[in-house]
């Protein structure tokens, strides 16, 4: 009597074997009734291309070529399995399509990603993806060793920084843009810019380096995001920590009326680092209801006084103090409710990416050029965005969208002319 070899009967026979061991482990069971479940699948992919085993049927595309040995790749590592080969009457391999899918999803390098951005070193990758009690073995060249994992990793990173950084921006309906930098080594500088759109939803937008942060390279960032799509045109709102450089680039490409705001925690602090401890609190306090105040004159004359007063006792802060002032009252002058204000008169939102791509990087101990430092830094970008919340006073947009109208009609109108005034 022959032996039934049909794909049907071959895959009951997978999974009756996978049954027998599932009380040993169920982990097992998966993976052997798996790889069964796609091995009657290829069978069945060549069956259409060849017809039945040993059947003369004619429209047949091609003929079976025997069995070639493949490793297919799943959380664990690759497993070993045997796939049936199809040769066109020309002689071209064919493939087949159930094998092509199970290939193309790369479970292994996304899992190496993943683990790679919580901060799993290479070293412990085999061990974060095998239990150390488990009973399947890892045989030599199962794609899980340091060096494997971390090729992996510079090879998705590679392709999904390239994807990010040609996403089309044309469609975002951005308000307000956050720049900010961020130093990963002695002379690698990364200059970031995220945005915030109408609906208070956040948007990692351009990622580039540099030596420092200079006019030139934020020029390049800013030039990067037009070219990808950001209207030029439109009044929208930057909000920066003080660098002469951002802004410098910001109005001579979007206009030297664009509104910009400068960080007033980072101003407070910069303040308060040079002032002598008694000083703090009474120093602070004043920022504090300076910022609190809704009429951009009286904040501006309290900035003053205060100023003055530190003039005997710390000359340097007082003059430190009325550095930037026209650009920290940016929000107050725009009418914005106090409750968005607070959102928009800092870098918050920036910053706290910031500290996700320093939590991403730390096991970083070499960076061994700027191609690695953009790998890192967007693909720690992209996994911050995955935690982004809508902003807190996100119904209040609509207030900050009319406010930036207003201020581009004012100063978009062409002046008049003399003769015109006189009548």
């Amino acid at each position: 009597m022959k032996k039934d070899i049909t794909p049907t009967a071959a895959v009951a026979s997978g999974v009756d074997e996978a049954w027998r061991d599932v009380g040993a482990s169920f982990e097992r069971f998966c993976l052997t009734a798996g790889i069964a479940t796609l091995a009657d699948m290829m069978e069945r992919d060549a069956a259409e291309l060849c017809g039945p085993r040993y059947g003369r049927e004619d429209g047949r595309r091609g003929h079976r070529w025997g069995q070639a040995a493949g490793k297919l790749g799943f959380h664990g590592g690759k497993m070993p399995i045997e796939r049936p080969r199809v040769r066109a009457r020309n002689g071209r391999e064919l493939a087949l399509l159930s094998w092509e899918a199970a290939q193309a999803e790369g479970w292994l390098g996304r899992w190496a990603m993943d683990l790679m951005l919580i901060n799993v070193s290479t070293r412990r990758f085999g061990r974060a993806v095998r239990l150390p009690e488990g009973d399947i073995p890892a045989p030599p060249g199962a794609g899980i060793s340091k060096s494997a994992a971390s090729r992996r990793f510079v090879a998705l990173s590679a392709e999904r920084m390239r994807e990010w950084m040609a996403a089309d921006l044309s469609k975002l309906d951005l308000l307000v843009i956050q720049i900010d930098s961020v130093y990963i080594a002695d002379d690698v500088m990364l200059l970031a810019a995220i945005g915030i759109d109408g609906g208070g939803v956040k948007h990692p937008l351009g990622l580039i380096e540099g030596a420092t942060e200079n006019a030139a390279v934020v020029q390049a960032l800013l030039d990067n995001l037009i070219e990808r799509g950001l209207d030029p045109t439109i009044c929208r709102l930057f909000i920066i920590d003080g660098s002469k450089a951002l802004a410098k680039a910001i109005r001579k490409t979007f206009g030297r009326h664009t509104p910009i705001q400068r960080c007033q925690i980072h101003k407070a602090r910069n303040i308060l680092e040079r002032l002598p401890k008694h000083l703090h609190a009474p120093v602070r306090t004043a920022l504090r209801q300076a910022w609190e105040m809704n009429d951009a004159e009286k904040v501006e004359r309290l900035i003053r006084n205060l100023a003055r007063r530190l003039e005997q006792a710390a000359p340097g802060v007082s003059a430190s103090i009325l550095e930037g002032l026209a650009e920290m009252l940016t929000v107050i002058r725009l009418g914005l409710p106090q409750s968005l204000r607070r959102s928009l008169a800092c870098t918050n939102i920036i910053e706290n990416m910031m500290g996700t791509i320093r939590r991403v990087c730390r096991n970083v101990k070499r960076w061994r050029n700027a191609s690695m430092a953009l790998r890192w830094t967007a693909a720690a970008m992209q996994e911050a965005a995955k935690g982004f919340r809508r902003l807190k006073a996100h119904k209040q947009l609509p207030v900050l969208r009319a406010a930036l109208a207003t201020h581009h009609a004012k100063h978009s109108q062409p002046a008049l002319e003399p003769t015109a005034v006189a009548a």
